[in-house]
């Protein structure tokens, strides 16, 4: 019985002895994983870091792509009727462009219409309607009348090789001057003898 006695105390060594391994490997485990989870944490939290940078950046580049867009929509749009105005010969073209410029606008097949009360219309047909409704924006067609200023006219020569006086000026020769001179008395002459 001795022996089964000694059997049983050896057995229960041993399960001590697995229990206390056990329990050794356990906790090395838990101090590793404790090591080790840190810095996993630390990775997550950086690339969760990155990844919303990277989103914001996105969002960033979307948002000025689409802000570059609407402003070259727009100057194609402004230079497209400016173009037009300038074709029909619409001399007053920021007046006309101002009162246009709000009723071209682009449809969401990104063609130019005009919108207006009496429907949608194509931009030229639109701008040519506008210019003919207003022909003030045109250039005059009869030059003259009150307050038209003077157009420039060819210099008239007088019968008999008189001399032209919008030829003086300083430091002219000496003998055209003496010519303006002469011509200039003959005139004086010749209003005075008139009286």
């Amino acid at each position: 019985m001795d022996e089964s006695k000694h059997d049983q105390a050896q057995i229960g060594r041993r399960g001590d002895i697995r229990h206390l391994i056990q329990e050794a490997v356990r906790e090395f485990v838990s101090l590793e994983q404790a090591k080790t989870e840190p810095a996993y944490k630390i990775e997550l939290e950086e690339e969760r870091r990155r990844r919303e940078a990277l989103e914001r950046k996105m969002n960033e580049l979307v948002e000025e792509n689409r802000r570059s867009r609407i402003i070259a929509e727009e100057a194609e749009r402004n230079t497209t009727v400016r173009t037009e105005l300038q074709r029909l010969g619409v001399q007053k073209l920021d007046l006309a462009f101002r009162a246009v410029k709000d009723d071209i606008q682009r449809t969401e097949d990104g063609r130019l219409v005009a919108k207006t009360t009496n429907g949608e219309f194509s931009v030229k047909e639109y701008l040519s309607n506008f210019v003919n409704e207003n022909p003030e924006l045109l250039p005059a067609r009869i030059t003259g009348g009150s307050g038209a200023t003077a157009s420039a006219k060819p210099p008239v020569t007088p019968p008999g090789g008189g001399f032209d006086i919008d030829k003086i000026r300083p430091g002219m020769p000496k003998e055209d001057l003496e010519r303006a001179r002469q011509e200039i008395s003959r005139i004086a002459q010749q209003i005075n003898s008139s009286r």
